[in-house]
């Protein structure tokens, strides 16, 4: 039975919920609705694919459960299901997994990776019916071993159901970014008590240790366990795919702007103009509903463009233009193996920025713009060892594009730094399984 004190926000947050749902259901009906069971409690998601990119250890031939004893890992999205994949890789095979997502390209991207190691749903609504029944369709056999949060994502009353429950919440790769800070410091009395729920911090650095430290988290529950994003393993490319790519850019260098966001479409056509002849340029929106959207501009623009799902279908006269519109998932992070230079996205707008190191494990040269706040310590570093090269606007990034062409030898050095950069920093599975070890070898009840 719950505390009555958790009526008043079941209250606030049921009517958040009907007050945003028919706007987003209007919005963006066709990317919500198909949601809704799951998050509801009911557990339901996307199909699974019928293949992950890079099969898991433990998934050859496994039915998808649940059982009592089993760990609970929670990603929001698609970054965090990545990370939550490679730190799959270092657990014991035999260790039943579910992983919950909230996003659905997270559920989409957690399908594939978890093909048959892990039973995948969406995280429930913060509300008492939906979080019963989430338990009684993903968990029927009893709770979870433990909860580990990727990189965060704090629910009241979702903590409060795993103390009621008897299962301790972990957090994996854990960061505290400035606005996250600023905004639990204004709530400071309430921030303690959610943090409070935490049994155990993993965190990437030492100031997101002191940031927790700040918010009233004893030092003894933080470690430094550092990034699992440079241990990502490296991405396959099908070779087909490879070949299809190499073949549209005939001859030209491939240059890749991955995970871009609205406003910086327009950035990269007017970077590269001019560079026509001598590059393709793959734009790889970060978000699925926004390919249409980009597809217009690009038709508005005049430039000849091909889309991924149009590849191989595309007659001889339309293989070489100057965009290719990657409207796919699950491919770009292999495609940087085979590019000359990349832009990462949601940098020349005030998003944050995205994960560059996808693109640098690979040893080309990267640009990124002043919008890095979502990754910090990572900026930090890739700054401090000149390891990527900074751009302001459209023409300081067409001024990248053209060096880095002109100067292949100086591109290649800017590169090495960047794989050195990663390969530096690994290790982060290691200590991130150290901290969570005895929760596995504890026995179960």
């Amino acid at each position: 039975m719950r505390s009555p004190k958790w009526w008043f926000y079941q209250l606030g947050m049921g009517l958040a919920l009907l007050l945003a749902g028919p706007i987003l259901l209007l919005r963006r009906g066709g990317h919500y609705r198909p949601t809704l069971r799951g998050r509801l409690g009911g557990g339901g998601g996307l199909p699974s694919q019928p293949s992950p990119p890079a099969p898991l250890p433990g998934g050859e031939g496994r039915t998808a459960k649940s059982p009592e004893g089993g760990l609970w890992l929670h990603a929001v999205s698609v970054g965090e299901v990545g990370v939550a994949a490679t730190l799959a890789r270092g657990l014991p095979a035999d260790l039943a997994l579910t992983v919950t997502t909230i996003t659905p390209t997270g559920q989409e991207r957690a399908r594939a990776a978890f093909a048959g190691r892990a039973a995948v749903a969406y995280l429930p609504f913060d509300l008492g019916p939906a979080i019963d029944r989430f338990f009684k369709h993903v968990f029927p056999a009893g709770p979870p071993r433990a909860l580990l949060l990727v990189e965060g994502d704090y629910w009241p009353l979702l903590l409060a159901e795993a103390k009621r429950r008897g299962f301790p919440v972990l957090v994996a790769n854990g960061r505290m970014g400035d606005k996250g800070f600023r905004r639990m410091k204004k709530l400071a009395p309430l921030a303690r008590r959610l943090l409070g729920a935490i049994d155990r911090f993993g965190v990437q650095s030492e100031a997101d240790r002191e940031r927790l430290i700040a918010l009233g988290v004893g030092p003894e529950r933080i470690a430094i366990t550092g990034n699992l994003k440079y241990d990502t393993p490296e991405p396959s490319l099908a070779p087909e795919l490879a070949a299809a790519v190499s073949g549209v850019a005939a001859g030209r260098e491939i240059l890749i702007a991955g995970s871009t966001m609205a406003g910086e479409e327009e950035a990269l056509l007017a970077a590269t103009t001019g560079l026509e002849a001598r590059a393709l340029l793959v734009l790889a929106p970060r978000h699925p509903e926004r390919w249409g959207e980009v597809a217009t501009l690009l038709d508005r623009s005049t430039r000849p463009y091909l889309r991924r799902s149009d590849l191989a279908a595309a007659p001889g006269s339309a293989r070489k233009p100057a965009v290719l519109l990657l409207d796919s998932l699950g491919e770009l992070a292999g495609l940087y193996s085979i590019a000359s230079g990349a832009f990462i996205g949601g940098t020349l707008v005030p998003t944050g920025g995205h994960n560059p190191l996808e693109a640098a494990r690979f040893g080309i040269p990267v640009a990124v713009g002043p919008s890095m706040h979502n990754f910090a310590e990572m900026a930090a570093r890739f700054d401090a060892s000149s390891a990527w090269r900074r751009v302001a606007d459209a023409a300081d990034l067409g001024a990248a594009f053209r060096s880095w062409l002109d100067d292949r030898d100086a591109a290649r050095d800017l590169g090495r730094r960047g794989a050195l950069l990663v390969e530096e920093n690994r290790g982060a599975v290691a200590r991130t399984l150290d901290m969570i070890r005895p929760l596995l070898e504890r026995p179960t009840t």
